[in-house]
């Protein structure tokens, strides 16, 4: 019943993720003792893995693994890394990083595809060197990323008061300085109590990727990453299977991170199509599937792509869409001339005023100088009940 303390303690436990499943259901999610799961932990586990999937990560290497040898942390860490058939001289330098990390006290395990075969994808490598770690925490770094000394120790200091079954991330900074201005704001500052709320918007996860740290339970009970290859939003899908299976999220309230912005991110191999689709397909099932009826929050463009998005089903829920714009309003419908329908959907255009909860809100957070956001907050609705934003 009680929290874990920080520092060297977890390596006398065995902890696996236990399930309650009712009806086909998962409506229970926690770790008690008993055996292991994915790694072979009941040997000489350690306190915490640091999980680093790399492909051609030459020119990052020294700085990332530089900065996890200078980890201030209490308990025992280990480097777990994965190269997923690197072509440049990321290989050789793993080798002498290796040597030094042990000089330095530090577990180190790295494994790699076969020289001269396919990389197989984030998501792959990803699960290669959770599976071939043996820490009871993972924290996930980019090779890229550079960590500040203190972020392990941070977030296993979090992660011991959080229930086991929690993501913590943490705030960072981007570099170069000012890169995604807007989505590092709301990754940063978004309010706790919406990190499992406030999910279906572009932005992704609302802990990002590059600060995750959690249980090793975290990861079993999702079943790892996908591992479909480019193009695929493994973080977002392993997120929504966390949530779906009653997971839980925090960050911690500091910069623990350096994330890197540049050309070459996995990140810009993923169609922003295929995020749409993802994020529409679990507010269809998770939201409007409960919803009998619901107002679009946003009669441009946003607001009309959603709503043609939506399956006949769902478009018949909509009552109306809702706007401040006048030259919007004054239109008074919407038709769906794209439709097969006869006759053509028409749907109400009314002022947010006059808007009947609940409400999908397409529309961009932080770009009308708080106007938006003081119209929304006027009308006193709580997000995850009366509105979700899917913008």
């Amino acid at each position: 019943g009680g929290k874990v303390l920080c520092g060297p303690v977890l390596t006398s436990l065995n902890v696996r993720a236990l399930l309650i499943v009712v009806g086909g259901s998962v409506v229970k999610f926690f770790n008690t003792v008993g055996s292991v799961m994915t790694g072979d932990t009941s040997d000489d586990a350690v306190d915490v893995s640091v999980i680093i999937p790399v492909f051609n990560g030459e020119q990052w290497i020294d700085e990332c693994l530089s900065s996890v040898a200078q980890q201030e942390f209490d308990g025992t860490l280990e480097v777990s890394i994965y190269d997923d058939s690197s072509t440049d001289g990321t290989a050789e330098l793993l080798r002498e990083w290796k040597t030094k990390l042990e000089s330095r006290g530090f577990l180190v395990r790295i494994s790699s595809g076969d020289p001269g075969s396919k990389p197989r994808g984030v998501g792959f490598a990803k699960n290669a060197a959770v599976r071939q770690s043996k820490g009871w925490y993972l924290c996930f770094q980019d090779i890229d990323d550079v960590m500040h000394p203190s972020r392990v120790q941070e977030q296993f200091c979090e992660a011991t008061k959080q229930l086991p079954n929690t993501i913590v991330g943490s705030q960072y900074h981007r570099l170069p300085e000012g890169s995604t201005e807007r989505y590092t704001l709301w990754a940063n500052t978004l309010d706790p109590r919406k990190l499992t709320v406030q999910v279906y918007t572009s932005h992704g996860p609302t802990v990002i990727m590059p600060t995750w740290f959690c249980s090793r339970a975290v990861f079993d009970v999702v079943g790892g990453f996908d591992e479909t290859g480019k193009g695929t939003p493994e973080d977002l899908i392993f997120f929504y299977k966390h949530l779906d299976l009653g997971g839980n999220v925090a960050r911690v309230e500091k910069d623990l991170l350096t994330y890197r912005y540049h050309p070459q991110q996995s990140t810009f191999t993923i169609a922003e199509s295929t995020i749409w689709d993802l994020r529409l397909a679990r507010l269809k099932q998770r939201v409007l599937a409960h919803w009998p009826s619901f107002t679009i929050w946003n009669a441009g463009k946003q607001g009309r792509r959603f709503y043609r998005s939506l399956d006949v089903a769902n478009r018949k829920k909509v009552s109306a869409f809702c706007d401040v714009d006048e030259k919007k309003i004054s239109r008074g419908v919407y038709i769906h001339e794209e439709s097969e329908e006869v006759p053509r959907p028409r749907v109400p255009i009314i002022h947010f005023k006059d808007a009947t909860p609940p409400l999908v809100i397409c529309m961009k957070l932080d770009l009308t100088n708080g106007s938006f956001e003081a119209n929304l907050s006027s009308l006193n609705l709580i997000e995850g009940v009366d509105y979700v934003h899917f913008s």
